[in-house]
C-alpha cells in the first residue's frame, strides 16, 4: 500500500464517526484513531507484532479484579497517569502539586480522629507524625476539609494486596480538619516498595531493563467545598528511588524530612493549599 492508500483508509475510518451524537466522545475517538494509524505507520507495525500487542492487552485485562487494576499500573509506568493528573488538576501557582492516584486506592476507609494512628496491625517500622494546615489559595484555613489517606506497610505491601495477612483497614484513614484548618496523622514511616511486577506491566519494565520500585510515600486525596480535589503524596526525603520512581510520581515540592519534634516524635509538616473549583 502507498502513502496515499494509507491516507484514504484513515479518511474513510474517520468518516464513519462524523455523525457521533457525543461531541467529546467523537473528539477523543477520532484523535485516538489518527494517532494509532500514525503510530502503526511510524514503526511499520507488522502482523505478528500487532498480535503480540493484542495478547499483551488481553493479558492485562485478565489480571484485573476487584483488588488489582493492571491497566492503571500500565498507565502509571508509561507516565500517562502522571500526565492525565497534570492535565486534570492544572492548579494555579501556589497550590499544592498533585500526583498519581496509584492502583491501590480503596474507597470507604474508616474515619479517624485528629492525631489517631492509621496503623492497625503490628509493624516494625518507625512511628511518624504528619501534620499541617489546609488552606485555600487566598491563605484562609479550611475547616472540615477531608483527607483520605493510605500507604503501604513496612513489609512493602498495601492492605489490599495482602487480604490474608493485613487487616482491611490497616494504614488507611479519613481525617477531617479542625476549624483552624489543622490536621494530624500518625502512621509508620513510609518505605520504598515494588509495584507488582508479576504481570504484563512488570514484564514490559523488565524487557526494557527498568526499575519497578516506588519511593516511600503516604497518599492523600483531599476534598473541600468550593475547591478542586487534590490527589497528592508526602514523600520521605531520606527514601530511596526519589529519582527513579517507576510511575513518575515524585514532585520536589512534595518531599519532606522527618525530624524529632518537641515531644520526641519523628514528624514532618505538610501544609496543603487547595485551588478554587
Amino acid at each position: 500500500m502507498t502513502g496515499d492508500a494509507h491516507s484514504e483508509l484513515l479518511a474513510e475510518v474517520l468518516s464513519r464517526y462524523e455523525r457521533s451524537p457525543n461531541p467529546r466522545l467523537r473528539e477523543i475517538t477520532e484523535a485516538a484513531i489518527r494517532h494509532l494509524h500514525a503510530f502503526a505507520e511510524e514503526v511499520n507495525l507488522q502482523r505478528d507484532e500487532w498480535f503480540a500487542g493484542i495478547d499483551f492487552l488481553t493479558a492485562t485485562g485478565q489480571l484485573c479484579d476487584g483488588n488489582r487494576q493492571e491497566f492503571i499500573l500500565l498507565s502509571d509506568t508509561l507516565g500517562l497517569s502522571s500526565l492525565v493528573e497534570m492535565l486534570t488538576h492544572d492548579g494555579v501557582e501556589g497550590s499544592t502539586e498533585n500526583t498519581v492516584l496509584g492502583p491501590f486506592y480503596v474507597p470507604g476507609s474508616p474515619a479517624r480522629a485528629k492525631g489517631e494512628s492509621m496503623l492497625v496491625d503490628p509493624d516494625d517500622g518507625d512511628r511518624v507524625v504528619i501534620r499541617g494546615t489546609v488552606r485555600d489559595i487566598d491563605g484562609q484555613p479550611i475547616a472540615g476539609a477531608v483527607l483520605d489517606c493510605w500507604q503501604n506497610a513496612t513489609a512493602g505491601f498495601y492492605a489490599v494486596q495482602q487480604p490474608d495477612e493485613q487487616s482491611p483497614e490497616n494504614l488507611r484513614g479519613i481525617y477531617t480538619t479542625d476549624p483552624d484548618g489543622s490536621y494530624e496523622i500518625r502512621t509508620v514511616r513510609p518505605v520504598p516498595y515494588p509495584i507488582p511486577s508479576d504481570g504484563p506491566a512488570g514484564d514490559l519494565l523488565k524487557a526494557h531493563g527498568r526499575n519497578w520500585m516506588r519511593p516511600g510515600h503516604t497518599h492523600m486525596w483531599v476534598r473541600a467545598d468550593g475547591c478542586k480535589e487534590l490527589i497528592t503524596h508526602v514523600f520521605d526525603e531520606e527514601t530511596e528511588h526519589l529519582r527513579d520512581d517507576a510511575v513518575f510520581g515524585v514532585r520536589d515540592s512534595l518531599v519532606r524530612r522527618f525530624e524529632p519534634d518537641d515531644a520526641g516524635e519523628l514528624a514532618t509538616t505538610f501544609d496543603i493549599v487547595l485551588d478554587r473549583a
